[in-house]
C-alpha cells in the first residue's frame, strides 16, 4: 500500500494559556471584604462621633436647671461641662463664664442667684428650646434680671448645647 502524498497537515489550533481563576477569585474576595470593613468603620464613626459620655438629664428643663445650679450656685466649671453636649463642650469658655460669676460675687455685696423654673417653649424630636430668667439680688437690695434661652438636645438624655 502506498501512502497518500504528503501535503499540508490539517489545521491545528495552538492551545491558549491556561487560566488560573483561583488567585483572581481570592483577590476579589479580599477586596470586597476590605471595602465592607472600611464602610462599616466609616458608618460606626459617623454614628458614634457625637455621642455623649454619661447620661444626660431626664428632660430639657432639668438639664437647664442642673446647668444653672452648676454655674451660678456651685460655680463649678467641671460640673457644668458634664451637662453640656459634646459639640459645645468648650472647657475654656465654661471656665471663663464661671470666673465671670466669681468676679461678680467678689465685687458685689453678698449676691444671690435664683431663676424661674425653666420652661420648655418648643420641643421637636431630639431638640428643645428652654427659657428662664436668672435674677441676682444683692444685700444692698440691687436686683438684676437676665432672660436666657437654651437649646437642649437629646442623646442618652438631655444636654445643654447653646445659651443665648
Amino acid at each position: 500500500m502506498t501512502q497518500p502524498p504528503a501535503g499540508d497537515p490539517p489545521y491545528q489550533s495552538m492551545p491558549g494559556p491556561r487560566r488560573h481563576r483561583g488567585p483572581m477569585t481570592a483577590l476579589l474576595t479580599v477586596t470586597v471584604v476590605l471595602l465592607l470593613c472600611a464602610a462599616g468603620g466609616v458608618a460606626a464613626f459617623l454614628t458614634l462621633r457625637n455621642t455623649e459620655s454619661g447620661e444626660g438629664a431626664p428632660d430639657p428643663s432639668v438639664a437647664v436647671d442642673d446647668f444653672l445650679t452648676a454655674v451660678y450656685q456651685e460655680r463649678d466649671a467641671a460640673s457644668a461641662a458634664r451637662l453640656v453636649c459634646s459639640a459645645a463642650r468648650d472647657q475654656d469658655r465654661i471656665r471663663a463664664k464661671v470666673a465671670e460669676i466669681e468676679t461678680y460675687v467678689s465685687t458685689h455685696q453678698n449676691p444671690r442667684f435664683r431663676w424661674d423654673s425653666p420652661t420648655v417653649d418648643n420641643e421637636t424630636g431630639d431638640r428643645a428650646t428652654v427659657t428662664t430668667t436668672v435674677t441676682v439680688t444683692t444685700s444692698d437690695e440691687k436686683i438684676a434680671d437676665q432672660d436666657l434661652r437654651f437649646t437642649v438636645i437629646r442623646r442618652s438624655g438631655w444636654w445643654v448645647c447653646e445659651v443665648s
